[in-house]
């Protein structure tokens, strides 16, 4: 009931200052005593109190079981709890006349005053909140689910982001990297989730068994772990606010990006940019808090972690490796040997023993196969009958000199098997040169009709320039008195003479 505040005030001054009357007010206003003393009582309007709850005499008696059934649920999965509806069917059976909708009504209130009361953190300098959040980017046309890793700092607020393809050891490896290279320092401790990633056991509340993955990171940087109790991502709940800031506000609209690579360019400097920003009750700005937090930092190592994820195999007789489900190729001389293929987050460095023997783009797919064809040169000249059928070749798309090339060299051997070896030795000259490189120097020897390995090798290597050179008499004027003598050439002639011989 809506009560005009300027009546309740003028019947106070008047009453309360002596001016009129209380029976005069009663007899003007037809308001009753109790009212009357109500407004002397109270300097504004109380509004209307109940003394004691309204009696529910349907939902009443079945509260208590609604309650059970709400906390056994928190021990369950979101997805198979109980929803109002399923309650309402529940205490139907059990002997519940009400609505449906005073159901509702008790359930959203029971969790509403049942909810989680979290205390509030001190963040000290020096410390690292960390965890990894999902969006959809553009990459080159095609819409994709990809995740990026955050590192949060409490105390500045400071954050680093970066993208990759999915969460794992190796986007761990390298986000860690490029965060403590970003802050310019290693935090003293870092909290994370019980991801799999870097937990193999939870032993208790606190104590928990540690993956070797992330030992050796934690091992090269000297930082401490700090892993969050079970369903309890309160406790890094700075970084979990910082993962949704950036979904919001770098990942809206969707980037359109050539590949991760760019993404990640431009979520650095957005990174970069944010540490302008002087938070609400901040002493200062994000770079100007970031001080404090580095002088509290530990330095950083002479090198910087190797994030890679390392695995020892060997190399098939289609010299091919196998790594994360994908197989990549090896030069043939290593077929048969042991490889170490070190796995980063964009591409596979394949080792022997201290030598790296080959590299290729990371795939992310499953059951591919990537060739290097020059890996199989010398194998292909070994075997030449297969140049027209060999797979790694498949992919090398030779320009049309090439071709003339192939159909002269056919010509010009005595069979057609030799026009094919020397083919090939061309064809291996890209173990050292780029195929542009190449193609100039296949064109100008078919210009000239020098078709050999040996020909065309020549327009590779490269010659000095020869200048016309003039020679200057200045500070040796004493030459000019040298007298040098005609050359005489009847010897040469005398020599032609006895047929070459002296």
């Amino acid at each position: 009931m809506y009560v005009d505040m300027e009546w309740w005030k003028q019947i106070r001054l008047e009453v309360l200052r002596g001016e009129t009357s209380k029976r005069e007010i009663l007899r003007r206003e037809g308001i009753h005593w109790k009212t009357l003393n109500k407004i002397l009582s109270y300097s504004e309007p109380p509004g209307y109190q109940l003394t004691t709850d309204r009696a529910k005499p349907k939902i009443g008696p079945y509260i208590e079981r609604i309650e059970e059934i709400i906390q056994k649920d928190k021990s369950i999965q979101k997805k198979q709890r109980h929803t109002a509806k399923r309650i309402y069917e529940r205490i139907l059976d059990e002997g519940y006349q009400g609505k449906y909708t005073q159901v509702k009504e008790a359930v959203r209130e029971i969790k509403r005053i049942t909810k989680e009361v979290y205390m509030p953190l001190i963040h000290r300098p020096g410390e690292a909140q960390v965890d990894f959040g999902y969006a959809l980017v553009n990459v080159s046309g095609i819409l994709r689910k990809v995740a990026y890793f955050v590192m949060a700092l409490p105390y500045s607020d400071a954050f680093f982001v970066m993208s990759s393809e999915r969460e794992c050891t190796e986007s761990y490896y390298e986000g860690h990297v490029r965060a403590f290279e970003f802050f310019g320092g290693v935090p003293s401790r870092i909290t994370y989730d019980n991801t799999r990633v870097l937990v193999s056991k939870i032993i208790g509340s606190h104590e928990r068994s540690l993956t070797d993955g992330f030992l050796k990171l934690q091992s090269h940087y000297l930082f401490r772990e700090h892993f969050c109790r079970v369903a309890r991502p309160n406790e890094k709940g700075v970084v979990e606010g910082t993962v949704k800031y950036t979904r919001l506000n770098y990942f809206v609209p969707v980037p359109l990006v050539h590949d991760l690579e760019e993404l990640n360019a431009i979520l650095l400097e957005q990174c970069r940019d944010d540490m302008k920003r002087r938070l609400r009750g901040g002493t200062g700005t994000k770079a100007e808090l970031l001080v404090e937090d580095q002088a509290a930092f530990i330095p950083l190592p002479p090198s910087p972690f190797d994030a890679c994820r390392k695995r020892s195999t060997r190399a098939s007789s289609l010299s091919l490796i196998r790594f994360d489900d994908n197989d990549y190729s090896v030069p043939v001389v290593y077929a048969h040997h042991e490889i170490l293929a070190k796995g980063y987050i964009d591409r596979v460095v394949l080792c022997h023993k201290a030598t790296v023997v080959a590299e290729h783009p990371r795939s992310w797919g499953k059951q591919d196969i990537f060739f290097n064809y020059v890996h199989y040169l010398p194998l292909l000249e070994r075997k030449p009958g297969s140049l027209d059928h060999a797979r790694p070749m498949a992919e090398l798309h030779l320009p049309e000199c090439f071709d003339t090339l192939r159909r002269r060299l056919a010509a010009e051997e005595a069979t057609e098997g030799e026009g094919v070896r020397e083919f090939i030795r061309v064809l291996r000259l890209l173990e050292d040169y780029s195929m542009q490189k190449l193609k100039h120097a296949v064109e100008k020897g078919i210009g000239i009709r020098a078709h050999s390995r040996d020909a065309i090798a020549q327009f590779l290597i490269p010659r000095p320039s020869i200048g016309l050179a003039t020679f200057k008499l200045n500070g040796c004027e004493h030459l000019c008195r040298v007298q040098v003598d005609k050359p005489d050439i009847s010897a040469y002639s005398l020599l032609l003479s006895h047929g070459g011989s002296v």
